[in-house]
């Protein structure tokens, strides 16, 4: 845990050492504010709700997670500070979980960030704040799991673009097996059993069910079992390329 501990500090201070992270942090604000107050309808809605605000952040995330992720070993790979890395006396598991935590926690920073919108709610009326909160829940632990994935996409490669379309690519499946334009098809051809299983694993249903205030343990496991297996994924693509 210590040397885990040093590696997530390492790598947090290095995000605030670039204007990458500001600017992520920039943009996701801006982004959020857009669609929450103008795409979303927030007064014409005439509630006292985030529910805008949380509606799109699935799809905030399918771009800006990538980016965030695509770094964390693409770019070790390409500058080759990798090897030096891995002759630490360090595990695999521990860089992996440091930096993905740290990853993590900045997506964290930039989302509690947001607050003000929830106090801006409250001013305006008397909203079910355990609701909102239920959603911060599931909106940090969706970036999470999409970090996951992004993690493990960026051990393959070392271009960051190509770590960034994959992972965004996988990330949509994640978000779109639920959706009309997959079950339809699938529903078409094969048994209800598999489409049921196939719909099971989209994000945007679990999320979803989150922002309603319905927090279930089917969706905090899915949410860490998508985490686990992806960061699982990305130690063993490490210690291949450690291999090598």
């Amino acid at each position: 845990m210590r040397t885990i501990g040093i590696i997530f500090r390492r790598e947090l201070a290095a995000y605030f050492t670039t204007p990458v992270a500001y600017v992520f942090i920039v943009i996701f604000l801006l982004l959020a504010g857009s669609v929450t107050f103008y795409v979303g309808g927030f007064f014409e809605r005439g509630q006292a709700d985030l529910e805008p605000f949380f509606d799109f952040h699935p799809w905030l995330y399918l771009f800006l997670i990538p980016a965030l992720s695509m770094r964390l070993w693409a770019e070790e790979r390409r500058s080759g500070s990798v090897e030096l890395l891995l002759t630490l006396p360090i595990t695999v598991p521990e860089a992996v979980i440091g930096k993905f935590l740290a990853a993590w926690v900045f997506t964290g920073i930039a989302l509690a960030l947001t607050v003000p919108f929830w106090i801006t709610v409250n001013y305006l009326g008397s909203p079910d704040n355990g609701v909102i909160l239920a959603s911060y829940l599931g909106s940090f632990l969706m970036a999470g799991a999409f970090l996951a994935i992004g993690g493990a996409v960026s051990a393959l490669t070392r271009s960051q673009v190509i770590a960034f379309v994959v992972t965004a690519a996988i990330c949509f499946l994640f978000i779109a097996t639920g959706s009309p334009i997959v079950q339809g098809p699938l529903r078409a051809w094969l048994p209800a059993a598999i489409t049921d299983g196939v719909s099971s694993l989209s994000v945007l249903d679990h999320f979803s069910s989150v922002i309603r205030g319905q927090v279930e343990l089917r969706d905090l496991v899915f949410f860490g079992g998508l985490m686990a297996l992806f960061l699982f994924a990305n130690i063993e693509l490490v210690e291949l390329k450690k291999a090598d």
